[in-house]
């Protein structure tokens, strides 16, 4: 049973959603081995592992995002991977990368907000947290 309200459903949703459908339409970059792709994993220095690693990673990451009784793992797991894409981001990377005017950067600004708001409104589901911050 659902201790979500209605609107809150419905945030929570379109935040999973969100969240969810960046990660997948970044998985054919990835996966293609696109060179902007290969770029980006070359100057962390985690070519071509690191990418095809991260891509396994956030397709899990979105299946569990979009099934119910995982939103609330999918969420945390997003903030983990997002997290440090954005880390990336302001220590090697930059905020633009390959004259993208800082489109990568923002939409994973996008995911990690997304991904707070689904771990918040679902925090009670997380088994590790449910009783304790009720």
């Amino acid at each position: 049973m659902s201790r979500l309200t209605k609107t809150q459903s419905r945030i929570s949703w379109i935040a999973q959603l969100t969240a969810a459908v960046i990660f997948l339409q970044t998985l054919f970059f990835k996966f293609t081995g696109a060179p902007e792709s290969i770029h980006i994993f070359e100057q962390l220095g985690a070519e071509p592992w690191g990418r095809y690693g991260s891509g396994v990673i956030e397709l899990i990451t979105s299946i569990l995002l979009l099934v119910p009784a995982t939103a609330a793992i999918g969420g945390l797991l997003s903030l983990g991977v997002i997290s440090g894409a954005i880390l990336s981001h302001f220590t090697i990377l930059g905020i633009e990368v390959g004259g993208d005017g800082g489109t990568l950067f923002i939409l994973a600004c996008v995911v990690f907000v997304a991904s707070a708001v689904v771990v918040f409104l679902r925090r009670h589901e997380l088994p590790i947290v449910g009783s304790k911050f009720d």
